[in-house]
């Protein structure tokens, strides 16, 4: 079986290795989930390489497989069982020596997992991910003790200094924090990745450097909560310094800011976005609902009022601003009216980008615990209502951009149209958002990593269709 590694952004695999290039074994890995979860796996692959480990794109070439695993809802969790139970179908069939399962769902359901699938070789949880290569060498060596790998959450984020890339040259992320503080009733990412923990700036400045250094242009900022960073290593949110600094970093193009918690947004904060050279005005910030009183079931802390205030200050005072949010349908609780609360604050705050997701009821969480549930149906009904809502905002949108000039970045040509890239403006994050799909010119060949002017010629729904106007740089 040939497989590249799978994420949620769909990165294509590093340069697969010769077979006879593993000193000590070849693997093959699948990394599923969030870009979170995806530094993770670069981290893991950075050790297992270091130590003579070679990665092969052939899973039937593999002495065994890492599997890195998301567990936040029922369809995450659906696909990285999935992924799971290929994979020991393989090695029943002899095609593979053995099975390392690490990541969020092993944290999460440990030794169920293993129970309900006994032949997975390793577990490994979230912060057993450093030891990744002491685990590989005990399956190596035909050791079937110690199965499972879990330590606590470190006080202190742990480092990703060993990161073997698995996105295009061009971009990378950048995750400053582990864990979250945030007790949301329906998220049960605190008891799979701690609580908030901060990396030292200097250590994320330099990481930076060493991306740039890499051959990065866009570098895409994540954590579970971003502008809570810095809190419990120097007493207050420290987003704003940290930005500073990054900014400064030679080398990069585009800074892009993920998983804004409506919180501790700040003025300074504020105009040190509107006023940098490489920060983008463009934010993720998950809203989840519109209605207050599903935002108190939810306990997040903030009211419909105060996310309109907040969403009004960012517009007033970020020029171009590009704004992605997520939102619920079927909340335990969630009513017509609730829905049509929900259903008003979309369409008065006219998102740039908006995604949703049906209510998932997360085993241990305050949530699975309220009564009044939803119909799944009706949760589904109102998700594909709240879309049809959002979706001429967005066409709209796009249209409007048509005959302006924009810097285009090229990710990768269209394998079924030869001499058409695909690309992103800076209001598109790396497989989210929509995309530009730029002819060639002859005369002047495009390549991935190349930011382009471009005119925006068309509009194809959530896409943009563009010229080249300039050699790329």
């Amino acid at each position: 079986m040939q497989l590249p590694i799978v994420t949620d952004t769909q990165a294509p695999s590093p340069a697969p290795q010769d077979a006879t290039d593993g000193a000590r074994g070849n693997y093959a890995v699948i990394s599923l989930g969030c870009p979170k979860n995806l530094v993770d796996t670069e981290q893991m692959l950075g050790h297992l390489n270091q130590d003579g480990y070679r990665m092969i794109a052939d899973t039937e070439g593999a002495d065994f497989v890492v599997i890195n695993t998301c567990g936040f809802i029922d369809s995450a969790r659906a696909e990285s069982l999935g992924a799971i139970d290929e994979m020991l179908e393989l090695k029943r069939d002899g095609k593979i020596r053995g099975v390392i399962v690490t990541g969020c769902l092993a944290e999460r359901q440990r030794d169920d997992l293993l129970t309900a699938r006994p032949d997975i070789d390793a577990l490994v949880g979230v912060f057993g991910r450093d030891e990744i290569v002491a685990v590989a060498d005990r399956l190596s060596g035909g050791i079937s003790e110690q199965r499972t790998v879990f330590r606590p959450a470190p006080v202190r984020a742990l480092p990703d200094s060993h990161r073997v890339a698995v996105t295009p040259r061009h971009f990378a992320y950048l995750k400053i924090s582990e864990g979250c503080d945030r007790l949301c009733t329906f998220c049960a990412i605190p008891k799979m990745r701690g609580k908030h923990a901060s990396k030292p700036m200097e250590t994320i400045v330099e990481e930076a450097r060493r991306l740039a250094d890499s051959g990065v242009r866009e570098m895409v900022v994540v954590a579970q909560d971003t502008t809570y960073y810095g809190m419990d290593l120097y007493g207050r949110p420290q987003l704003t310094e940290l930005l500073e600094q990054l900014d400064k970093v030679d080398g990069l193009d585009w800074i892009r800011l993920m998983y804004f918690y409506p919180m501790y947004i700040d003025d300074r904060l504020i105009d040190t976005i509107a006023s940098a050279d490489k920060i983008l005005p463009y934010i993720d910030i998950p809203l989840q609902h519109g209605s207050d009183g599903m935002l108190k079931r939810m306990a997040r802390r903030v009211n419909r009022q105060g996310m309109g205030d907040i969403l009004g200050r960012l517009r007033e005072k970020i020029d171009n601003l590009v704004l992605r949010t997520t939102f619920i349908t079927g909340f335990p609780g969630e009513t017509d009216a609730d829905f049509a609360q929900l259903a008003e604050f979309v369409e008065q705050q006219r998102f740039e980008h908006l995604g949703v997701f049906t209510y998932s009821i997360e085993e241990g969480t305050p949530a699975a615990k309220l009564p009044n549930r939803v119909d799944p149906r009706i949760a589904a009904e109102r998700r594909e209502q709240l879309m049809a809502i959002q979706q001429p905002i967005a066409f709209k949108w796009n249209q409007k951009r048509v005959g302006s000039v924009e810097d285009v970045l090229i990710d990768s040509p269209l394998p079924e149209q030869p001499g058409v890239w695909l690309g992103r403006t800076y209001s598109d994050a790396p497989d989210i958002d929509g995309l530009v799909y730029i002819t060639e010119d002859p005369d002047q060949p495009l390549a991935a990593g190349q930011m382009v002017p471009c005119e925006l010629v068309a509009s194809q729904g959530y896409d943009l269709v563009a010229v080249p106007l300039a050699p790329a740089s």
